[in-house]
């Protein structure tokens, strides 16, 4: 290979998502796959290199072409109950089948799993993703997480110093409360890396248990005026002025997402709900977690049902005892007279 083509030479991870096909982290575990051809031969190295004007990249048998992809960007409002992915091979309903009039393959950045929902962008420009989701980038992502009982100060400090976890050491950029209901509490968490599941995992460390999850924004983009389960198309450049970042991913300005939600001051609501709500560490709220979520709600449902059974069938024999009472009271009761004459 001469030197002209050694200087346009760019990684093969790289290469697929400037094609659209997907973001490069995911590209690379194609690689890793045996997914990927390069000249008729698989490549499984991460580090391989291609010439995008001379070289013939496949992705599952489908040869890639990045000038012929036009680049496309979805802001998405992700409702409850979606899978974040392209399809699912439990039939459970995906973010794809909320989108509709996109020609081309889109993708979404990053992920919501499924009883998380919020701000979601699907797009086919890789290389915007992955300014999106790599740590290096900093890119600031917020959510808004209802979690059961109420939070002391104590439970607060030990998610800001960090917590320990089978990922290693997590630890969000900030964390507050602000909002608290009769029996449960609205924290507002802050990441910059955002790993798969990180504030589930964190909210699991402290016994904490996550009853709804969304994000709320990503830098200064939000969903604010979106409504759940609508989308609107966006650009490239509107975006990154958004993210606050240059072509090339660098920080030009801040464009931090600023709540209107104030901080709660956590010693002042405790005392006032403490008498009626748990703590939100106490473990009888295990039940309301993902792996029970439904079979807790269906008994919740079974038995608020049972309960207005047994209160229809009261009030039921109540209004007929009642009625034999008023009945009782207008029957008129036989006299002497009614028996005609005894002497």
């Amino acid at each position: 290979m001469n030197k002209s083509k050694q200087d346009i030479s760019i990684r093969l991870h790289k290469f697929i998502a400037d094609c659209g096909i997907t973001s490069r982290r995911k590209a690379e575990g194609y690689i890793l796959d045996g997914r990927v051809t390069v000249n008729g031969k698989v490549v499984t190295e991460l580090g391989t290199k291609v010439n995008p004007k001379t070289d013939v990249v496949q992705v599952d048998d489908i040869a890639l072409e990045p000038s012929a992809i036009d680049k496309v960007y979805v802001v998405l409002n992700k409702p409850r109950a979606y899978m974040t992915t392209l399809s699912d091979p439990e039939g459970r309903p995906t973010v794809m089948e909320l989108i509709f009039g996109v020609k081309q393959r889109i993708f979404p950045v990053g992920r919501l799993d499924y009883l998380s929902e919020g701000l979601l962008i699907l797009t086919n420009d890789g290389d915007l993703a992955n300014m999106i989701m790599h740590p290096k980038y900093e890119v600031e992502k917020v959510y808004e997480v209802k979690v059961f009982g109420h939070v002391n100060e104590a439970l607060l400090s030990k998610i800001r110093r960090g917590v320990m976890t089978e990922d290693g050491l997590l630890k969000p950029k900030s964390i507050r409360v602000i909002e608290q209901l009769p029996n449960k509490t609205w924290l507002e968490f802050r990441l910059n890396e955002g790993k798969n599941r990180e504030i589930r995992k964190i909210c699991d460390a402290v016994d904490l248990t996550v009853d709804k999850l969304r994000r709320v924004a990503i830098e200064g983009l939000n969903i604010q005026s979106l409504p759940v389960g609508q989308y609107m198309f966006t650009t490239r450049k509107e975006l990154l002025k958004a993210l606050g970042l240059s072509e090339h991913g660098e920080k030009i300005a801040l464009r931090k997402f600023v709540s209107a939600k104030k901080t709660l001051n956590v010693a002042k609501v405790a005392r006032i709900v403490s008498k009626t709500a748990r703590p939100a560490d106490d473990k009888k709220f295990h039940s309301f977690r993902k792996e029970t979520y439904y079979q807790t709600v269906a008994s919740i449902k079974d038995l608020k049902m049972r309960q207005a059974e047994e209160e229809a069938t009261k009030k039921a024999e109540s209004e007929a005892a009642e009625k034999a009472s008023q009945f009782a009271k207008t029957f008129k009761r036989p006299t002497r007279k009614d028996y005609g004459n005894k002497n």
